[in-house]
Protein backbone atom coordinates (compact mmCIF):
# COMPACT_ATOMS: atom_id res chain seq x y z
CA UNK A 1 0.00 0.00 0.00
CA UNK A 2 2.49 2.13 1.21
CA UNK A 3 4.71 1.69 -2.36
CA UNK A 4 1.28 2.18 -4.13
CA UNK A 5 0.84 5.93 -2.31
CA UNK A 6 4.61 6.65 -3.36
CA UNK A 7 4.47 5.67 -7.22
CA UNK A 8 0.92 8.00 -6.65
CA UNK A 9 2.72 10.94 -5.39
CA UNK A 10 5.32 10.41 -8.04
CA UNK A 11 3.47 10.58 -10.65
CA UNK A 12 1.17 13.38 -9.88
CA UNK A 13 4.87 15.40 -9.17
CA UNK A 14 5.29 14.43 -12.49
CA UNK A 15 2.29 15.71 -14.41
CA UNK A 16 2.61 19.10 -12.04
CA UNK A 17 6.18 19.84 -13.24
CA UNK A 18 5.13 18.49 -17.30
CA UNK A 19 2.22 21.02 -16.87
CA UNK A 20 4.26 24.03 -15.67
CA UNK A 21 6.76 23.66 -18.23
CA UNK A 22 4.40 23.95 -21.02
CA UNK A 23 2.65 26.72 -19.25
CA UNK A 24 4.08 29.77 -21.76
CA UNK A 25 4.79 33.38 -20.70
CA UNK A 26 3.07 35.61 -21.90
CA UNK A 27 3.85 39.45 -21.51
CA UNK A 28 1.29 42.28 -23.04
CA UNK A 29 2.88 44.96 -24.66
CA UNK A 30 1.09 47.91 -26.03
CA UNK A 31 -0.86 47.55 -29.42
CA UNK A 32 1.60 50.08 -31.25
CA UNK A 33 4.47 47.86 -30.38
CA UNK A 34 6.95 46.79 -33.40
CA UNK A 35 7.55 43.10 -32.98
CA UNK A 36 9.51 40.51 -35.63
CA UNK A 37 9.16 37.27 -33.94
CA UNK A 38 9.34 35.19 -37.69
CA UNK A 39 10.22 37.75 -40.48
CA UNK A 40 6.81 37.38 -42.28
CA UNK A 41 4.02 40.05 -42.58
CA UNK A 42 2.42 41.22 -39.59
CA UNK A 43 0.35 43.67 -37.59
CA UNK A 44 3.23 46.89 -38.04
CA UNK A 45 4.01 46.45 -41.43
CA UNK A 46 -0.08 46.23 -41.96
CA UNK A 47 -0.48 49.22 -40.65
CA UNK A 48 2.67 51.14 -42.47
CA UNK A 49 1.62 49.95 -45.65
CA UNK A 50 -2.18 50.91 -45.37
CA UNK A 51 -1.79 54.34 -43.91
CA UNK A 52 0.92 55.28 -46.53
CA UNK A 53 -1.24 54.24 -49.62
CA UNK A 54 -4.39 55.57 -48.50
CA UNK A 55 -2.37 58.54 -47.50
CA UNK A 56 -0.97 58.68 -51.24
CA UNK A 57 -4.41 58.13 -52.57
CA UNK A 58 -6.26 60.82 -51.15
CA UNK A 59 -3.81 63.31 -52.03
CA UNK A 60 -3.21 62.19 -56.15
CA UNK A 61 -4.45 65.86 -58.13
CA UNK A 62 -6.97 63.28 -59.44
CA UNK A 63 -9.17 62.49 -56.34
CA UNK A 64 -8.31 66.39 -55.17
CA UNK A 65 -9.83 67.59 -58.36
CA UNK A 66 -13.27 65.69 -57.96
CA UNK A 67 -14.08 67.46 -55.06
CA UNK A 68 -13.58 70.58 -56.39
CA UNK A 69 -14.99 69.71 -59.62
CA UNK A 70 -18.38 67.74 -57.56
CA UNK A 71 -18.81 69.94 -54.71
CA UNK A 72 -18.85 67.19 -52.67
CA UNK A 73 -16.44 64.31 -51.21
CA UNK A 74 -15.61 61.05 -53.68
CA UNK A 75 -17.62 58.06 -52.21
CA UNK A 76 -15.10 54.84 -52.08
CA UNK A 77 -15.54 51.44 -51.63
CA UNK A 78 -12.72 48.91 -50.74
CA UNK A 79 -12.56 45.94 -53.36
CA UNK A 80 -10.35 42.74 -53.11
CA UNK A 81 -6.73 43.02 -52.14
CA UNK A 82 -5.10 39.58 -53.37
CA UNK A 83 -1.94 37.61 -52.02
CA UNK A 84 0.27 36.77 -54.34
CA UNK A 85 3.33 36.28 -52.10
CA UNK A 86 4.51 33.31 -51.11
CA UNK A 87 3.14 33.10 -47.08
CA UNK A 88 -0.18 33.26 -45.93
CA UNK A 89 -1.94 36.81 -45.46
CA UNK A 90 -4.83 37.32 -44.75
CA UNK A 91 -6.13 40.03 -46.92
CA UNK A 92 -9.22 41.09 -45.36
CA UNK A 93 -7.38 42.60 -42.37
CA UNK A 94 -5.58 44.74 -44.79
CA UNK A 95 -9.44 45.75 -46.08
CA UNK A 96 -10.68 46.65 -43.20
CA UNK A 97 -6.97 48.56 -42.30
CA UNK A 98 -7.96 50.61 -45.50
CA UNK A 99 -11.50 50.89 -44.95
CA UNK A 100 -10.44 52.25 -41.31
CA UNK A 101 -7.60 54.76 -42.94
CA UNK A 102 -10.16 55.77 -45.40
CA UNK A 103 -12.81 57.11 -43.10
CA UNK A 104 -10.44 58.58 -40.73
CA UNK A 105 -8.81 60.94 -43.95
CA UNK A 106 -11.98 62.86 -43.64
CA UNK A 107 -11.06 63.04 -47.46
CA UNK A 108 -13.67 60.86 -48.56
CA UNK A 109 -17.06 59.06 -48.17
CA UNK A 110 -16.95 55.35 -47.77
CA UNK A 111 -19.80 52.72 -48.19
CA UNK A 112 -20.23 49.37 -47.46
CA UNK A 113 -18.93 46.52 -49.02
CA UNK A 114 -20.28 43.76 -51.12
CA UNK A 115 -21.04 41.57 -48.52
CA UNK A 116 -21.84 43.92 -45.65
CA UNK A 117 -24.47 45.38 -48.15
CA UNK A 118 -26.55 42.06 -48.42
CA UNK A 119 -27.07 42.02 -44.95
CA UNK A 120 -28.26 45.58 -44.70
CA UNK A 121 -30.39 44.81 -47.90
CA UNK A 122 -31.84 41.88 -46.02
CA UNK A 123 -32.87 44.20 -42.70
CA UNK A 124 -34.08 47.31 -45.15
CA UNK A 125 -36.31 44.44 -47.07
CA UNK A 126 -37.83 43.13 -44.13
CA UNK A 127 -38.71 46.66 -42.28
CA UNK A 128 -40.92 47.29 -45.17
CA UNK A 129 -43.15 44.27 -43.78
CA UNK A 130 -42.58 44.80 -39.81
CA UNK A 131 -41.76 48.45 -39.33
CA UNK A 132 -43.91 51.48 -39.00
CA UNK A 133 -44.03 53.95 -42.06
CA UNK A 134 -42.19 56.78 -40.52
CA UNK A 135 -39.46 54.46 -39.33
CA UNK A 136 -39.42 52.13 -42.18
CA UNK A 137 -35.99 53.15 -44.49
CA UNK A 138 -36.90 53.61 -48.31
CA UNK A 139 -35.63 51.37 -50.76
CA UNK A 140 -33.37 52.18 -53.79
CA UNK A 141 -31.47 55.05 -52.01
CA UNK A 142 -28.47 53.77 -51.51
CA UNK A 143 -25.05 55.67 -52.29
CA UNK A 144 -23.16 54.52 -55.07
CA UNK A 145 -19.25 54.43 -55.31
CA UNK A 146 -17.33 57.22 -57.32
CA UNK A 147 -14.29 54.64 -56.89
CA UNK A 148 -13.49 51.08 -55.93
CA UNK A 149 -10.01 50.04 -54.34
CA UNK A 150 -7.98 47.35 -55.26
CA UNK A 151 -4.70 45.70 -54.69
CA UNK A 152 -2.45 43.33 -54.26
CA UNK A 153 0.24 42.04 -52.24
CA UNK A 154 3.69 40.27 -53.68
CA UNK A 155 6.42 39.42 -51.86
CA UNK A 156 10.46 39.06 -53.27
CA UNK A 157 12.28 36.51 -51.54
CA UNK A 158 17.01 36.26 -51.74
CA UNK A 159 18.83 33.93 -49.96
CA UNK A 160 22.54 34.02 -49.62
CA UNK A 161 23.95 31.01 -47.12
CA UNK A 162 22.51 31.49 -43.41
CA UNK A 163 21.01 35.34 -44.52
CA UNK A 164 17.73 35.80 -46.17
CA UNK A 165 15.91 39.09 -47.26
CA UNK A 166 12.02 39.28 -47.45
CA UNK A 167 10.87 42.49 -49.10
CA UNK A 168 6.96 43.47 -49.40
CA UNK A 169 5.66 45.27 -52.35
CA UNK A 170 2.11 46.17 -52.07
CA UNK A 171 -0.12 47.62 -54.89
CA UNK A 172 -3.23 49.76 -55.03
CA UNK A 173 -5.38 51.04 -58.07
CA UNK A 174 -7.88 53.79 -57.37
CA UNK A 175 -10.85 52.80 -60.53
CA UNK A 176 -13.69 54.81 -61.22
CA UNK A 177 -16.18 52.90 -61.58
CA UNK A 178 -18.80 54.56 -64.43
CA UNK A 179 -15.84 54.48 -67.07
CA UNK A 180 -13.25 51.92 -65.29
CA UNK A 181 -10.58 54.68 -65.83
CA UNK A 182 -7.41 54.08 -63.88
CA UNK A 183 -7.31 57.34 -61.70
CA UNK A 184 -4.67 56.19 -59.19
CA UNK A 185 -1.89 53.87 -59.02
CA UNK A 186 0.28 53.53 -56.14
CA UNK A 187 2.91 50.59 -54.57
CA UNK A 188 4.36 50.70 -51.28
CA UNK A 189 8.09 48.34 -50.51
CA UNK A 190 9.14 50.38 -47.35
CA UNK A 191 8.87 46.82 -45.74
CA UNK A 192 11.83 44.89 -46.05
CA UNK A 193 13.45 42.44 -43.66
CA UNK A 194 16.64 40.47 -43.28
CA UNK A 195 16.48 37.30 -41.59
CA UNK A 196 19.18 35.08 -39.88
CA UNK A 197 18.52 31.40 -40.84
CA UNK A 198 18.45 30.67 -36.72
CA UNK A 199 15.26 32.49 -36.82
CA UNK A 200 13.83 32.21 -40.02
CA UNK A 201 11.61 28.87 -40.58
CA UNK A 202 11.33 28.99 -44.68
Amino acid sequence: MKNRILALAAVAALLLAASCASTPEVTRVSADTQTDLSGYWNDTDLRIVSESIIRECLGSPRVSQFQKSKGRLPVVIVGTFRNDSDEHIDTTIITKKMETALINSDKADFVASKGERAEIREERQEQQSWASEETAKALAKETGADYMLIGSVKTIVDRAGKMSTRTYFVYAELIELESNRKVWIGENSEIKKVIKASSYRP
